[in-house]
C-alpha cells in the first residue's frame, strides 16, 4: 500500500468517526426535550392549582421544576345565638352600649409578637417572669422572649404604662402580630 493510499484511508476513517460523532450528538439533541418556556410554566401552575395540589415536582436530564403552594389556615369561630330578651327595647339598648370590659379591652395598647416563634415569660424556667399583671413598664423594659430558630429574641414594651392583661401562656407558639400583652396608659 502506498503512502498516498494509506493517508487517504486514514482520512476516510477520521471522516467516518467525525460523521458518527456528529450524528450521535445530533441524535442526542433531538432526543433531549427542550426546556420549558414561561407560557408552559404558567399552564403547568394553573393545572396544579386547578387540581388542588400543594406540591408538584418534575425533573428530567435538562430541567427541574418544583411548584409549591402555601395554604392559608382558616379560623372558624362558633357563634352562639344571643339569649332571647323579654322586651325588644331594653335588648336593643343593651346591644348598642358596649360593656365596660369591651371598652377597657379596646383602650389597651397591645404589645404584639414581631416574629413567629415560642413565647417565654422569663429568661429561664427557674427565673421569675420579666413582667406580671400590674407591672409598670417603660419603652426599654423587656417583657418577654420569643424564640425563633434557636435564637432568643427579647421583646421590649416600646411604650409606657401598666401591664393589665397577658394574652399568651408560657411556652405557647405565637404568630406574627399576635397580641402578647395589654398595656393601660
Amino acid at each position: 500500500m502506498s503512502d498516498v493510499t494509506a493517508s487517504a484511508t486514514a482520512m476516510d476513517k477520521d471522516k467516518m468517526t467525525s460523521d458518527k460523532s456528529q450524528t450521535s450528538s445530533k441524535k442526542q439533541r433531538e432526543q433531549a426535550p427542550a426546556s420549558l418556556n414561561m407560557n408552559e410554566l404558567r399552564e403547568l401552575a394553573e393545572l396544579v392549582n386547578e387540581h388542588g395540589f400543594t406540591d408538584f415536582e418534575f425533573e428530567n436530564e435538562n430541567i427541574r421544576v418544583r411548584l409549591s403552594k402555601m395554604t392559608a389556615t382558616q379560623v372558624v369561630q362558633a357563634v352562639q345565638p344571643a339569649p332571647v330578651a323579654q322586651s325588644a327595647a331594653p335588648a336593643a339598648a343593651e346591644a348598642a352600649t358596649p360593656s365596660a370590659a369591651e371598652v377597657e379591652e379596646e383602650s389597651l395598647i397591645k404589645i404584639t409578637s414581631p416574629i413567629v416563634g415560642t413565647f417565654y415569660r422569663s429568661p429561664s424556667p427557674d427565673k421569675e417572669p420579666y413582667v406580671k399583671e400590674g407591672t409598670t413598664v417603660t419603652p426599654d423594659t423587656v417583657v418577654c422572649i420569643v424564640e425563633a430558630m434557636k435564637l432568643m429574641n427579647e421583646i421590649q414594651a416600646e411604650t409606657t404604662g401598666e401591664i393589665v392583661k397577658v394574652y399568651v401562656e408560657n411556652g405557647q407558639p405565637v404568630e406574627y402580630g399576635q397580641p402578647l400583652f395589654g398595656i393601660k396608659k
